[in-house]
């Protein structure tokens, strides 16, 4: 498999996973949480935008903030399973929650600041396009910043997802520019 391969597997997964956070479907009741399993799996795999853009000096910071993102990623999927492993027990799930709440080397990295970083990343990379494909860069940008400002403000899911499928449209479409230009 190639590199894009890869990046458009993780932007399929990335995008299910907010599909399911949306909760516009019903829920499933199952004892897997699939809405963190497709967003880790998402995350790990959008990694490989770091191999796809070309590589100046802008890009290599956004490789370091979207490796640091994608760490994040995982570390904030762990702490979801851990919180769906109590099932229905609200009280065990406050008290872990008030715990990463007032551990600032775990709420920072993990849940504040840190899975902020991939998108970060993700948006500096296509700064490389923003001459020459400007929606798509622009459709990056602007979806990261929705992501995050539905999440932390709005704490709307529909607005998240929709911020997304922009998001994981501008990244896609950008793959649809000559392959040369991303491969090189």
């Amino acid at each position: 498999m190639k590199t894009k391969h890869f990046c458009l597997i993780g932007l399929s997964f990335f995008l299910a996973s907010y599909l399911l956070f949306s909760n516009i479907l019903p829920s499933f009741n199952t004892s897997i949480d699939f809405a963190h399993w497709f967003n880790l799996i998402g995350a790990c795999f959008l990694l490989s935008f770091n191999d796809a853009f070309p590589k100046n000096k802008i890009n290599t910071i956004a490789s370091v903030l979207t490796t640091l993102g994608v760490i994040a990623h995982i570390g904030l999927c762990t702490i979801d399973f851990i919180m769906s492993s109590y099932g229905n027990n609200e009280i065990a799930k406050e008290a872990l929650s008030q715990q990463i709440s007032n551990s600032p080397e775990i709420f920072y990295p993990f849940v504040a600041i840190g899975p902020s970083l991939l998108f970060l990343g993700l948006a500096i990379h296509t700064f490389t396009f923003i001459k020459t494909e400007t929606m798509k860069s622009l459709m990056v940008i602007v979806g990261s910043v929705g992501v995050g400002f539905s999440f932390f403000v709005l704490r709307n899911g529909v607005w998240m997802l929709l911020s997304c499928i922009v998001f994981v449209l501008g990244l896609g479409l950008l793959f649809y520019i000559k392959e040369k230009v991303l491969n090189e």
